[in-house]
């Protein structure tokens, strides 16, 4: 049990980490407030900022000199570089996706996550940087036997203080002003006459200097590395959403929240520390679903949803999923071990892809987390192999019984929630799932991982790529009756207009309730289905990324049109396949090809017209 030194330090540092937190989740509120963008690369900006002062402060620019004003130059120099890209990002990306679909700048913003973070490998290196300390705040406070760093105690005194500073702008200037009008009711403001481009621009760029400086900060306690975007951005994203999207005050209440949550899970719960914070997200989410401090944004209009294109007679349509089936099953006939693993890969991603399909696009379900669903039922499938020998079938039969019986349980919990809040909940599963695979050492193996798996073999390879197949084309037939069906068209009303789909006696919940049960139970297979040709399993499973690549799927094929998942699933594969083996940078090649494709068709590959690429019939 610790002691009341070592508590008190650990809260100390649970409030000097809530300033970083703040300053993260202060710039991604503004930008989410005017622009409605969940910006997914506003961890690179962090990185950047803490890259840049690294080296600038060691020596790069020649910028630093051992007194307070060269490490403050430092600091400015990298919070002013996350700003210059931020406006890059603002004035390229950004402002050519307004309109859209709000999840498509959300992946588009993903893509920048991979090509920044390829970019500064590039420039920075792969070594981590470590900068001296700060000077004149080299020593430590003493708190009995335990000591406390100078820095940090600073870092306590800054968050308030940033709070103060933006809590001002926003209230007393015209530009502020013109913000929170922005938050709060965006067409009415371009009515009266202020032209949102400049606005927007402003506060992204704000936004992004604020995340620069956050990762700057932390230079006199840890060194900058490559790995510092996707360790804080997730973070970030619980204190928006547990603060209450759009207010600066409760992102404010939230980072507290969070960080003494977090120290005190490190004091008394070491291995259980990621769950209790997202835990924490949860539990203020049921209680409130807006948050702690409920925003006054203005609610948009629902989004008229695009129908499923099921036009028979597009033979550019079938074209392209023929082709995708022939190009699997060639690599399954000729390219060996290889290329068996490849159509295999190919397959489980297209049925992970198609069980986020189903409830985006007929129950207009958005969830970010839905590798957690994929893990269980990977794990369920091994565990059962390891320790009862369950064959491959039943194992795969388990995968889905055990995701969907979580799915279960936790979507009644999740049923006041929508929008993102509701895809900020399935992330919350899914790290906390994360954090027990990769701590749980006695189940799970930790990051040592569950090896040699035998539920495919040489013996029985061909009938489960047989089964596998079989049930890819069964997905595919599946999706194109059920959206004809009277259950696809009730959840397309309640898609489109949930208020009227409810007020013409539609029981919305609960058609959302069993498509998510439904679509938790496919992942679980997709995920045994992963476990049993891989041999081996590890935590990764259900990271982010895994998350990211359903999502990837469904919107590069096209998330309403029913053979989506194939070709998505397919592009993502291979181009991940070929680019990994020819280009030593293929992460920021891929993510530049995912910007692209959310610039250039939003609607995916399978929503271009197909006489522009005359392949069209006389239909089109």
């Amino acid at each position: 049990m610790p002691g009341l030194d070592s508590l008190a330090i650990q809260l100390l540092n649970g409030l000097s980490h809530a300033t970083t937190l703040f300053l993260m989740a202060a710039g991604l509120t503004l930008i989410f407030g005017v622009t409605r963008v969940v910006n997914f690369a506003h961890g690179s900006f962090f990185m950047l900022g803490a890259l840049v002062a690294a080296h600038a402060v060691t020596g790069w620019f020649e910028l630093y000199e051992p007194s307070v004003w060269g490490y403050l130059l430092a600091m400015l120099a990298g919070a002013a570089a996350s700003a210059i890209a931020g406006a890059l990002m603002e004035l390229l990306v950004l402002r050519r996706m307004r309109g859209v679909p709000h999840l498509y700048p959300l992946l588009a913003t993903f893509g920048l996550t991979l090509l920044m973070h390829d970019a500064m490998q590039a420039v920075f290196g792969v070594e981590e940087v470590f900068a001296p300390r700060f000077p004149g705040l080299e020593g430590a406070l003493a708190l009995g036997e335990a000591y406390f760093p100078s820095w940090q105690l600073l870092m306590m005194v800054l968050g308030p203080l940033v709070w103060l500073g933006l809590h001002v702008l926003l209230k007393q200037s015209l530009w502020g002003q013109r913000v929170r009008a922005a938050t709060q009711d965006a067409a009415m403001l371009s009515a009266l006459g202020v032209r949102p481009a400049p606005l927007m621009l402003g506060v992204v760029v704000l936004g992004c200097a604020l995340a620069g400086l956050a990762g700057a900060l932390q230079l006199p306690r840890e060194p900058a590395n490559l790995q510092m975007d996707m360790q804080i951005v997730v973070e970030t994203f619980v204190v928006v959403v547990t603060g209450g999207l759009g207010s600066i005050g409760g992102a404010y209440a939230a980072a507290v929240l969070i960080g003494l949550i977090h120290a005190l899970g490190v004091t008394f719960f070491p291995q259980a520390t990621l769950v209790l914070v997202f835990l924490t997200m949860a539990v203020v989410l049921i209680w409130r679903p807006q948050g702690l401090a409920r925003s006054r944004m203005s609610q948009d209009a629902v989004e008229e949803a695009q129908v499923f294109e099921l036009r028979p007679a597009s033979w550019g349509l079938t074209l392209w999923v023929t082709g995708v089936l022939l190009l699997s099953l060639w690599s399954w006939w000729q390219g060996g071990d290889y290329g068996r693993s490849l159509f295999e890969d190919v397959l489980v991603l297209m049925l992970f892809g198609w069980s986020l399909q189903i409830m985006m696009a007929l129950g207009g379900l958005v969830s970010f987390g839905h590798a957690a669903f994929f893990a269980l039922g990977a794990y369920a499938a091994a565990l059962s192999h390891l320790h009862a020998a369950w064959p491959w079938l039943w194992a795969w039969l388990l995968g889905g019984v055990v995701a969907a019986a979580f799915a279960a349980a936790f979507g009644g919990l999740m049923r006041r929630s929508s929008g993102v809040y509701w895809a900020m909940l399935s992330l919350a599963l899914a790290q906390s799932v994360w954090a027990l695979a990769s701590q749980w050492t006695e189940l799970t193996g930790g990051d040592n991982g569950l090896i040699g798996l035998q539920l495919v073999t040489p013996a029985n390879r061909s009938i489960a790529d047989l089964v596998l197949l079989m049930l890819a084309l069964a997905s595919i037939w599946l999706m194109r009756r059920w959206v004809r069906s009277s259950m696809g068209a009730g959840l397309q009303a309640l898609r489109d207009a949930p208020l009227r789909a409810q007020a013409s006696g539609l029981r919305v919940q609960r058609m959302r309730y069993q498509v998510f049960v439904l679509s938790a139970s496919v992942a679980g297979v997709a995920g045994a289905m992963f476990a049993s040709f891989k041999g081996a399993l590890f935590p990764a499973v259900a990271s982010v990324s895994t998350s990211v690549d359903a999502l990837l799927v469904i919107l590069l094929g096209g998330v309403h049109q029913w053979a989506g998942a194939w070709l998505g699933s397919g592009l993502l594969t291979l181009a991940s396949a070929e680019l990994s083996q020819t280009w030593a940078y293929w992460r920021g090649l891929l993510g530049a090809l995912i910007v692209a494709v959310m610039l250039l068709a939003p609607q995916g590959v399978m929503g271009l017209r197909w006489r522009r690429l005359s392949l069209g019939s006389a239909h089109d």
